[in-house]
């Protein structure tokens, strides 16, 4: 297995306190993660770090300055006790095409949503996505994106910590190789309960979360 999986265009760590991971990650990498935006009506924002290549880390979390909203704030952050890597995403040359491959090898990815932000200096971003909501629960199989003719977020001058290796536990690693393997991607994946962990390179020496 590679230790980046192909494809990569995210990792998602969520957290119930936006302000404390980043404080934390600043701490423990030396390096201070970008704000990223605001999602409206979602209640969250984001803080961002480029991990090189066309990947990145979003740091998501409550956003205090918006009302609560409606419904769960996306990637079960109004769930969690503390930060955890909840998911990853893949960018597909060509994301149709993609879904309509991980079909044929009997995995639905889910539906296709638009998505929009703006990022702190007024641009905004498009994006499509496949609805993490109802891919594998375990958070090990990732969501699908396509940024058409947006700028990518990796390629905004993010701050950079460079990733080393990803890798997770599944109780049933077999079962995840084969999902990931229908979307045309990898993952080190051991037995053990559902995890991602992730390792980037600092002046430090090599960090790892969870």
């Amino acid at each position: 297995m590679k230790p980046i999986p192909p494809l990569l265009d995210h990792l998602v760590l969520a957290t119930p306190d936006l302000a404390a991971t980043v404080a934390d990650f600043t701490r423990r990498t030396g390096v201070t993660p970008a704000h990223g935006g605001v999602h409206v009506g979602l209640g969250t924002r984001n803080h961002l770090v480029a991990l090189g290549g066309r990947s990145y880390l979003e740091i998501i979390g409550p956003d205090p300055e918006q009302p609560e909203p409606v419904e769960l704030r996306p990637f079960g952050v109004d769930r969690l006790a503390g930060p955890r890597t909840v998911t990853w995403a893949i960018s597909p040359p060509d994301l149709e095409p993609a879904i309509t491959a991980a079909l044929a090898r009997g995995y639905d990815p889910g539906p296709v949503h638009p998505m929009s932000r703006r990022t702190p200096d007024g641009t905004l971003l498009r994006w499509r996505l496949t609805d993490s909501g109802t891919a594998h629960p375990s958070g090990l199989i990732p969501f699908l994106i396509d940024w058409g003719d947006s700028l990518h977020p990796a390629a905004s001058g993010l701050p950079v910590t460079p990733l080393l290796e990803v890798s997770a536990t599944a109780p049933d690693p077999d079962e995840v190789h084969s999902l990931l393997s229908a979307l045309g991607t990898e993952l080190t994946v051991t037995e053990g309960p559902f995890a991602i962990t992730f390792t980037v390179q600092t002046a430090q020496g090599p960090v790892t979360f969870g």
